[in-house]
């Protein structure tokens, strides 16, 4: 194991927009997708089932709308986030705060400089940003009339997007990323694609094609950025699971080896390498998708390819698609597959896999030879107020200190690591549950699944250990 992370390493949290701001009606500031998502258990239904109809709807909770209001609060925690050291700060940007429909031909100023706001403030206790374009958070008015992503015109729309806050932040922001966890469009398209499936058996063809107009948009915004900020680095990211295989029946290895490629490495190949893999193209084939690929699409993708990978990791999954005993036990809630009986699970069903997150490093690196960036990872928990105010969360520490070795185990294996900003570095708004109840925080936040709450911040047990452990650069994880 590596004794420490490289000198100059982005240590830091990561939150989204949607997630954390509030103020859904402030500054002019658009509706996006997640502004029409219900809040608590029934939001994972939402996500998965064809027919969500993008309105609010009268009794329903929409938790986002408030979150924990770092709109007006972003100067007390970002001195919070100061105080635990951070290099680096993770943050998107609201589309809708830009450009409040998506179609308007001037961004709104009132938008721009609330960035403007939030950016300075973070230079001023030399935090890097690191700015996430695109998370969840479409405009609701290019869902609804244009289709999403599904609609070609989204590429102009993204176009004009980033032509903005590329210019307004240029000389600022050094680390740029196109679209949260692009691949998530496999599982759940309502968040990152902008469309709802009607029916289950039409999922292919809208979900590929938007693929298509995604992967156009981002190596727009690749040259761009390049051409705008030459200085600046801009990624990809993608949720990353390692894909074991049950056993070792030549079908379950197949099976698991297809699922991995289309799950892990689709999106990857195309904005790493600038080109559809062949394997997706027997996919497509089998699968009678056909992509609307206009002239001079393919040479985009091809000269918009990344700097860097940027990817979230918080579990495993483990495929068998031959079951010999006729029984299949349900695996990681989120990413569906069998349990894996080597692994326990958090509270909310996501099985906890340190060594996972150094197998995931390795293939990435192996296949790729190109910086990675863990910019997600950490643990959703209940959380307890003691008598004292004290919040004990031992846990936490621990699955974050037994992540972070294995991180370094990859580093002295020779995987270029850039950077590792914790999720929910404050407790936010669960993006598959809109619960506050699954916090990830080293800050906790007074707000509840009921809306109650004074919204007063607390430094919990693992902001002071996350803060000696940044401070020594990782060196202190050995002896742990």
């Amino acid at each position: 194991m590596a004794k420490a992370f490289p000198e100059g390493f982005l240590w830091g949290g990561a939150t989204a927009a949607n997630q954390l701001e509030g103020g859904f009606h402030e500054g002019n500031k658009g509706l996006n997708i997640a502004d029409v998502l219900p809040g608590g258990k029934e939001r994972l239904q939402v996500l998965r089932n064809p027919g969500f109809q993008f309105e609010i709807e009268e009794g329903k909770s929409y938790p986002n709308h408030e979150a924990i209001d770092f709109y007006h609060r972003y100067k007390e925690d970002i001195a919070l986030f100061a105080e635990m050291g951070f290099k680096a700060f993770r943050l998107s940007i609201a589309w809708s705060r830009i450009f409040p429909n998506g179609d308007e031909l001037e961004p709104n100023e009132e938008g721009l400089a609330f960035y403007d706001k939030v950016i300075d403030e973070l230079l001023k206790y030399d935090i890097e940003p690191v700015v996430t374009i695109s998370h969840y958070e479409m405009p609701l008015h290019l869902v609804k009339e244009y289709g999403g992503w599904r609609n070609r015109e989204a590429i102009t729309f993204f176009e004009r997007y980033t032509e903005a806050i590329f210019t307004r932040y240029q000389g600022k922001v050094k680390y740029w990323i196109t679209f949260n966890e692009i691949n998530s469009g496999l599982m759940m398209p309502i968040m990152g694609l902008g469309f709802a499936i009607k029916k289950e058996e039409d999922r292919y063809q809208p979900t590929f094609q938007a693929f298509h107009h995604q992967f156009v948009a981002s190596a727009k915004a690749v040259k761009r950025c390049h051409e705008i900020m030459p200085e600046a680095q801009i990624g990809c990211m993608i949720i990353y699971a390692p894909f074991y295989v049950y056993d070792s029946n030549p079908e379950n290895v197949m099976d698991a080896l297809e699922k991995d490629e289309r799950f892990n490495y689709f999106c990857t190949d195309v904005q790493v390498r600038g080109e559809y893999p062949a394997y997706i193209q027997r996919y497509f084939r089998e699968h009678n998708i056909e992509l609307e690929i206009e002239d001079g699409d393919l040479d985009i993708i091809k000269e918009g390819t990344v700097d860097y990978i940027s990817f979230s990791y918080y579990m495993s999954k483990t495929e068998k698609k031959v079951d010999v005993n006729g029984g299949q036990a349900d695996g990681n809630i989120l990413l569906g597959g069998v349990k894996n009986p080597f692994l326990k699970a958090s509270d909310w069903g996501w099985e906890i896999d340190p060594v996972g997150l150094r197998i995931s490093l390795n293939r990435l690196y192996s296949r790729y030879q190109m910086p990675l960036f863990i910019v997600e990872n950490g643990l959703g928990a209940y959380d307890k107020v003691e008598e004292d105010g004290s919040i004990q969360d031992d846990y936490r520490i621990d699955y974050l200190r037994e992540h972070m070795k294995q991180m370094l185990e990859a580093v002295e294996d020779g995987v270029d690591l850039m950077g590792y900003t914790s999720w929910g570095c404050i407790d936010l708004v669960s993006a598959s549950t809109g619960e506050m109840s699954k916090r990830y925080g080293f800050i906790y936040v007074d707000k509840h699944d009921d809306g109650s709450g004074t919204l007063e911040r607390k430094r919990k047990k693992s902001f002071y250990w996350y803060k000696d452990t940044i401070a020594a650069n990782g060196a202190n994880l050995a002896n742990q």
